[in-house]
């Protein structure tokens, strides 16, 4: 597995690298398949210590960040947002597989970030990323595993583009663009 290391506003020590290597390489053990890649970025601000982790597993796309006083105990607090995550992805899914009695096979994912900007509002990050097919139920699983409000994903029974949505009634709403 690959691992990128990344620093804002602070030299990265090979101390801190292999801290932050061995608590990511420990993600594995959740996971038959490995790991395809894994990023951290560190960043100090104001004194505060912010660690953001993204893990990629198959088109699986799991993300932690924490900001803390010690960049050690953000470090500790990402990881264990993504444990976390994963423990509920595996949840879900076992439930789902006792659901319809059949078994599941190499559901793949991806999401887009959001970021708000209380002034005028701005397009302040764009991310592309592929997009694999799955089915509405998978999207919306990943999309409350990301706990995002939306997850752009290509619906596996029409071939299209899609958008899955939580409603403010706590319901989900599906966007089938027409092109």
């Amino acid at each position: 597995m690959e691992i990128i290391f990344k620093g804002k506003n602070l030299d990265l020590t090979p101390a801190l690298k292999a801290y932050a290597e061995k608590k990511v390489r420990k993600i594995q053990k959740f996971f038959e398949n490995e790991i395809v890649g894994a990023q951290v970025v560190f960043g100090v601000e104001k004194g505060l210590h912010t660690v953001d982790i993204t893990v990629q597993v198959n088109g699986l796309l799991l993300k932690g960040e924490e900001t803390t006083g010690d960049m050690y105990a953000s470090i500790d607090s990402a990881v264990d947002n993504i444990e976390r995550q994963i423990r509920k992805y595996k949840t879900r899914i076992n439930r789902k597989l006792r659901q319809l009695g059949t078994r599941l096979v190499d559901a793949a994912f991806a999401h887009g970030d959001e970021e708000e900007d209380l002034a005028e509002p701005q397009i302040v990050k764009t991310k592309r990323f592929a997009i694999k097919p799955m089915s509405v139920e998978e999207a919306i699983m990943q999309m409350d595993l990301l706990g995002h409000d939306f997850f752009v994903f290509s619906n596996a029974e029409t071939e299209e583009v899609n958008v899955v949505y939580r409603r403010r009634d706590g319901n989900y709403g599906l966007i089938e663009p027409e092109f």
